[in-house]
């Protein structure tokens, strides 16, 4: 049986240990052992978003049932107006969900690649003093780009003004602090940098946005946040939770809180910084003009097909990477640095991605990308 290593930007590969300890039998969700759980879980997931204020609430779904959540119950139609940054899949994606609920939104495009500049962001919200909500991408995922949340939070705390943020690729593996950078409400996935299967949203909600919560009906029912503020009182869900995913989730937690978040940061850091030198050793140009660390978008090399490189790469070596989305399908391909990803994982996709493509006609030094990468982590060890 071939071995499958994920460096997809989510799904990740799941520790054994998680796996087994998720294999316990289930427990039903309205007992005293799942409110312990839930209890334990909420107070380390202020630790990951790094808050001594908001509020973390589980949701059973995708990181988009988090997003949506976010945005339907805390943004209202004819009162509020939303500025949303759409520089990849992922911020076009949170636009549309504005569209779908009737909100008013300006759905600010941005050269895909590019991060959200915080000059635009004041520029615009001093040109429209109705728009009292941003909504930004951390890292946007579909072209391995990071925005300056810290920055663009100085402007929104500045006009008194709600920032959402998608940190669906960043939570847990990049810098993320939430009170400190003034985010009102931001939001994560458990198949990310949380080496969760996925199933889980999770979103943190400060008593700010609260308030601004509070002000109006939601038009969901599912993704309603005022129903889990409620139910997390006596550490419940509203609904029935995922809890076998709830108790990875917990494993999980304790092994980030163990091991440190700054660690965990530098240490993604590397892996991408090492990547990203063997790309350029080897001919293949970084994407992104301000590249995210949890995952790296590499152009494809003239003359190479990219679907035969990312099919080589599982087929031949076991190695599964992404490929681009929308305007990038075919043109980029792109490798998570995410979760349980080590130095030994990187260098063997590292040297299968050499192998792919010299058998692909792809002129270069064989090994070249290999030393690259071998620099930067000497370098740092």
């Amino acid at each position: 049986m071939k071995k499958i290593r994920l460096f997809t930007p989510g799904p990740v590969m799941v520790p054994e240990d998680v796996m087994l300890h998720m294999a316990q039998p289930i427990e039903h969700h309205r007992t005293s052992f799942y409110r312990d759980m839930l209890a334990d879980v909420t107070d380390h997931l202020k630790y990951l978003f790094q808050t001594d204020h908001a509020d973390p609430m589980v949701i059973t779904g995708s990181g988009t049932a988090a997003g949506e959540a976010a945005i339907v119950s805390s943004v209202h139609a004819g009162k509020n107006k939303v500025l949303n940054f759409n520089n990849g899949k992922f911020g076009e994606r949170w636009g549309k969900v504005c569209k779908a609920f009737g909100l008013a939104c300006v759905d600010q495009e941005v050269e895909w690649g590019t991060g959200v500049d915080p000059a635009v962001v004041e520029k615009m919200m001093n040109a429209d003093p109705k728009i009292d909500t941003v909504i930004c991408v951390h890292s946007e995922t579909s072209t391995a780009t990071l925005s300056d949340i810290a920055a663009i939070g100085k402007i929104t705390q500045a006009r008194n003004a709600l920032l959402i943020v998608d940190c669906i690729t960043s939570c847990g593996c990049l810098p993320m602090k939430f009170d400190e950078w003034g985010v009102d409400i931001a939001f994560t996935g458990s198949q990310k940098a949380l080496m969760l299967p996925p199933g889980l949203g999770l979103c943190c909600v400060a008593p700010k946005a609260w308030r601004r919560i509070d002000e109006a009906e939601c038009p969901a029912f599912y993704n309603d946040l005022k129903a889990y503020r409620k139910a997390v009182r006596t550490w419940d869900n509203p609904y029935t939770p995922a809890n076998t995913l709830v108790l990875g989730l917990q494993k999980v937690l304790h092994g980030v809180k163990q091991r440190g978040l700054e660690n965990i940061w530098k240490e993604t850091r590397m892996l991408a910084d090492a990547t990203r030198a063997a790309a350029t050793a080897i001919g293949m140009k970084v994407y992104s003009k301000s590249p995210s660390d949890s995952v790296t978008a590499m152009l494809v090399p003239d003359g190479v097909d990219e679907a035969a490189l990312r099919k080589t790469m599982r087929s031949a070596y076991g190695m599964q990477i992404a490929g681009g989305q929308g305007d990038l399908k075919g043109k980029v391909v792109r490798i998570g640095h995410m979760g349980y990803i080590d130095i030994g994982d990187t260098l063997a996709a590292i040297g299968a991605l050499e192998l792919t493509l010299k058998g692909l006609g792809h002129k270069f030094e064989l090994g070249a990308g290999l030393r690259a990468a071998q620099e930067v982590f000497a370098k740092a060890l």
